[in-house]
This record gives structure tokens, sequence and C-alpha cells, in this order.
């Protein structure tokens, strides 16, 4: 699988989500690319990240060792909508790229069939009546195949190196949890 990532964000994503996930998978060396859906993106608590790409300029056929949708619900409102994204969603789960998701995240893939009902996954508390999807977990990350979901801001450091162990080997997120003195 590719060492590299896409974090695309929407006005009103999730920073503090998003920022552990790009922070992290750049420490394991994975070629990150946020794109955002304008030059500046203000996140969900007006703080503004600046995308190394507009997420308009990614190819619907472009391959990405994992595509990594923070939450956010006015973020994920704006993703949802992108057929580009969706499109790339779907490219990549048939090349077997993971694809991962979360907070209210899960809902693009529930929404635009990336996943089926047998798939299980787990998502922000409030979202899941939302969803309703039949096969929810409350564990705080749930991998089915190559997708990896997870259940909002204080999990995600647990998602991200869930994504690490996946592209990288369970050595290296072992090494970035112990950098970062997480649960040592």
């Amino acid at each position: 699988m590719e060492k590299s990532a896409l974090v695309p964000l929407a006005y009103g994503s999730e920073e503090m989500e998003a920022v552990i996930i790009v922070d992290l998978l750049r420490r394991a060396d994975i070629n990150v690319v946020v794109a955002g859906d304008n030059d500046i993106v203000t996140c969900s608590r007006g703080i503004k990240i600046v995308p190394d790409r507009p997420l308009s300029d990614i190819a619907d056929d472009e391959n990405f060792g994992a595509i990594v949708l923070p939450g956010g619900s006015r973020g994920v409102d704006g993703l949802m909508e992108d057929d580009n994204l969706i499109s790339l969603l779907k490219h990549n789960k048939s090349e077997g790229n993971l694809i991962c998701a979360i907070c209210a995240a899960p809902k693009i893939l529930v929404k635009h069939s990336i996943v089926n009902n047998d798939t299980r996954l787990t998502c922000f508390p409030d979202v899941y009546n939302e969803i309703n999807h039949e096969n929810y977990s409350e564990e705080n990350v749930v991998v089915d195949g190559n997708i990896i979901t997870s259940r909002g801001a204080g999990t995600a450091i647990e998602f991200t190196l869930k994504i690490i162990e996946k592209l990288s080997g369970e050595e290296e997120s072992r090494e970035i949890a112990k950098e970062i003195v997480y649960n040592c």
C-alpha cells in the first residue's frame, strides 16, 4: 500500500481531528496532501488551515494509500456534496486503498454507498441516529477490511495510529505512540 494520504477539508471541518491526523501521519513519513475547498479553510472552532492543494485540483482517479475524512458537521456536509471527492473515494476503495472517517464523516460513506450494511463502523454517537447503520459499533476505532472509522476528537490519536499501522506497520505505529507519550 502506498505511503500517502489525502485529508480533505471544508468550511466547518473539525480542526482538532484534522491537525492530529496530519501531524501523526507526517511524523510517520507518510506523504500527506491536505486539500481544501478554499485557499484558507475556516474550521469548526474558527481556526484557519492553509491547504496544500485545492480539493478541486485532485483528479477523481488519483490514488492515495489512505483518504482520511475528519469530522465536524458543517465540514462533513460540504464534503458530502463534493462529487469529485465522492468519485475519488469510490475509486480508491475499488483500488483497495484505505478509506478512513472519524466523527460525523462516516455519514459520507453511508450516504454514498461507499460502505454497505454489512460493513462494521462507528461514528460520533449523535450521528448514529442519522445513519442508522445495521453494523454499528461503539468501539473507539473500527477496522473492517480497508474501511477505518472512529468516534470523535477524543479518539483521533488512536484512529490515526491505526491508519499508520495499516500503511507503515505495527512497529512504526508503536514508535509514533512512544514519541508522543501516548499510552506509555
